[in-house]
Order: C-alpha cells, then structure tokens, then sequence
C-alpha cells in the first residue's frame, strides 16, 4: 500500500468567472503578460483550453486558439501550455497535452502546433516525446525576452475515417 492518499489531477473548462485564476497562472509562469486577445481567443476555443488542477488547487494551464486554414480546415495553435514548478513531473503537463490532442483527434484536425523560445530545452523536449518536430525558426520572434528567436514546432496528425 501506498503511503498518503492518492492525489487526483483534474481539467476544468475556462470561463468568464474562471479567468482570473488563468490569468494568475500565466503571470506566475511566463514573463510576457498577455493581451485581453489572448484571454478571449482562450475562452472562443471552448474546451481547448483548460485549467489544471492538483488535489483542487490550480497548478497550470492550458490556452489553444482555433486557427481557420485555406479550405475551411481547422487548425489548433498553442498559445501557452505551463506547470508551476513545485508540480512539474507529475504528469499534469502530460495531461494537458493529451486533452488537447484527443480533442484534435475527435475532431479531425490535421496539425497542432506552437511557438518555443529557442533557449527552451525542457519544452522543446516535453513536446518532442509527444511526435512534434521543429519546422521552422523565426528570428527576433520575441521582443522583451531573450533569446529573441524562436522554434516552431509542428505534430501533424493522421486523418482517422468516420
């Protein structure tokens, strides 16, 4: 038997009443801070983005954006995905990610992707063990944080027939 009692990670949808614990989250986490665009991108995208939480306190996030291709195809960008540190390793970040591609899957959608700061390993491989891959590299992406340049990584995913 384990010893302590079983801690559960849970998703939670983003709503208006909500999203200022998504907003704390993102000040803890990242060192931009985000315009109202992003936070009503967030909400539009519906359960594409969630807040996580560990034994009811929120740890971390995720924020998509629905993007409309040529075509009328849909694809997924995302706009950030973090864990506060205390609760990295856990599997919370896991968990995001796959809720999101789960989602992409149900839907059809083709291909995911998001922007990386290049110095960023710790993400770079988080997102590598789940098949993205680097398809481009945009200089001076970034204009408060250095490096400036970042990586954008790309899971293209397979077409499932109904």
């Amino acid at each position: 038997m384990g010893a302590g009692r079983e801690v559960s990670i849970s998703l939670d949808n983003v709503r208006d009443k909500n999203m200022m614990q998504l907003r704390k989250i993102n000040t803890a986490l990242f060192p931009i801070r985000y315009k109202d665009k992003y936070y009503s991108d967030a909400l539009a995208s519906g359960d594409f983005t969630k807040l996580a939480y560990y034994s009811d306190i929120c740890v971390g996030s995720v924020a998509c954006r629905l993007e409309k291709k040529e075509g009328g195809a849909v694809r997924i960008y995302i706009m950030t995905l973090g864990v506060l540190a205390p609760y990295r390793g856990l599997g919370i970040g896991t968990k995001l990610l796959n809720h999101v591609l789960d989602l992409c899957t149900k839907q059809n959608i083709k291909d995911i992707y998001l922007h990386v700061q290049t110095s960023n390993e710790d993400a770079i491989n988080f997102y590598k063990k789940f098949g993205f891959e680097v398809t481009d590299t945009i200089q001076n992406y970034y204009t408060n944080i250095t490096p400036l340049d970042c990586y954008v990584l790309t899971k293209f995913l397979s077409q499932t027939k109904k």
